[in-house]
């Protein structure tokens, strides 16, 4: 009799992975091998998960301390990018797919595996961003789908892990589902798939209400050496630490709460709840300290593929042609973004007040409004705007002056000098 084929799942110890451990043996006959990844955030024990995966029936399980790895080469070049997709979410769940991913095949050629799963369903992007990134890194690897391919929902699953004697933290009580990691903690399902109702306080686990935090808040300046944070009010921390300490910090005062209807890859609206402290906090900081330190056509053409970077990181494409060429001209606008940033959180918001570049292109004599000290040659001006208006002055003389307007009747006060 020939052995087992091996499936390596991607298991966080949740409702899905828990019931894909046994449903994986019983109806597909794999032996399945377990792969967490510790991307830090949800507070899990290491310990808890190998035997809570051992107990639903994997043959070996393997947990990753990936943390750093996670922050340094997934997140801060996003944050370098200044990446939110659709201009809101940080998009920590989908850096977190990327590296599991890779990870998941490496234990899979270990064991020996055929195949990997993961516990996405078939509404959601995570889905994709494995498979996709499996086929990049691994084609000769099945990807399988448990959860997208089984006839139950939640309240079955929890009903089938009852039966089978399954630990599982969800109950019928408490149905929301939620991912974590270092970058931000995602929740969804239950009362929050109504747009219209406020996410109930109970959702929220890393920020203080924002009604009820200090006013006064909290005051910190950011180091950044290269785009990337590297210092908290002078400490130096290691990317880990840095991320840690601020989601602490910004979350006792409220900021990183977001409550975002985004477009799913799959062609769906989505309604969903983020908590991300530090990832708010720092994009605030960043894109505050390019002002200083960026040109303008760079700062303008990096504002537009800052929001590919966000796009194709939200699709699954991390390991695609074009997050590295994007990657490359990042790092190139970064070169300059050194310096500090000074930020308030209080209630919800984050404030930005003071930025210094070690080589800032912000001339306090060239901005002066004071005559005195005003290096500023305001002669030049008068040149600039006859070059600068030349081409509009041309068309109006030739082809008429284009008004989208009829002349304008609105009511008026006139007092004339007697």
């Amino acid at each position: 009799m020939s052995a087992p084929r091996r499936c390596v799942l991607a298991y966080s110890g949740g409702l899905d992975t828990s019931v894909a451990v046994r449903w994986l043996r019983e109806q597909l006959g794999y032996e399945v091998v377990t792969l967490t990844a510790d991307l830090g955030g949800d507070g899990r024990d290491a310990a808890d998960i190998t035997a809570r995966a051992l107990r639903a029936g994997a043959v070996a399980a393997h947990v990753v301390d990936a943390r750093r790895v996670f922050v340094e080469h997934f997140v801060f070049p996003t944050l370098s990018a200044g990446a939110l997709y659709e201009g809101v979410y940080p998009l920590a769940t989908a850096l977190a797919r990327p590296l599991i991913a890779k990870l998941l095949v490496e234990v899979a050629r270990e064991e020996g595996a055929v195949a990997v799963a993961h516990g996405c369903t078939g509404k959601g992007n995570d889905q994709v961003r494995f498979d996709v990134a499996t086929a990049a890194l691994a084609p000769e690897l099945e990807v399988v789908a448990p959860v997208r391919d089984w006839d139950m929902g939640r309240s079955d699953e929890i009903a089938y892990a009852a039966a089978h004697g399954i630990d599982v933290p969800a109950t019928f009580e408490s149905p929301f589902s939620v991912d974590a990691n270092l970058w931000g903690r995602s929740v969804e399902c239950g009362p929050l798939e109504d747009p219209w109702r406020e996410p109930p306080e109970e959702v929220f686990a890393w920020t203080a209400n924002p009604a009820t935090c200090d006013s006064a808040g909290e005051e910190l300046t950011i180091g950044f050496a290269l785009g990337i944070p590297v210092r908290v009010d002078g400490e130096s921390l290691a990317a880990e630490e840095l991320v840690l300490g601020l989601n602490t910090i910004a979350g006792r005062n409220g900021v990183g709460r977001i409550d975002h209807v985004e477009n799913r890859l799959v062609g769906i609206k989505s309604r969903e709840v983020y908590e991300a402290p530090a990832a708010v906090l720092l994009h605030a900081a960043h894109a505050a300290l390019e002002t200083v330190a960026l040109p303008r056509d760079v700062a303008h053409l990096k504002r537009q593929l800052s929001g590919e970077w966000a796009r194709l990181v939200y699709d699954g494409l991390w390991f695609g042609g074009l997050r590295n060429a994007l990657a490359a001209f990042v790092a190139s606008t970064q070169e300059h973004v050194t310096g500090d940033v000074r930020v308030r959180c209080a209630r919800g918001v984050v404030t930005v007040t003071g930025r210094r570049a070690l080589r800032s292109l912000y001339s306090t004599s060239l901005a002066t409004y004071d005559r005195t000290d005003d290096v500023f040659d305001h002669a030049a001006a008068r040149g600039f705007i006859e070059l600068f208006g030349l081409s509009l002055r041309t068309q109006a003389r030739v082809q008429g002056a284009l008004e989208d307007l009829a002349p304008l009747s609105l009511p008026r006060q006139v007092r004339r000098a007697r």
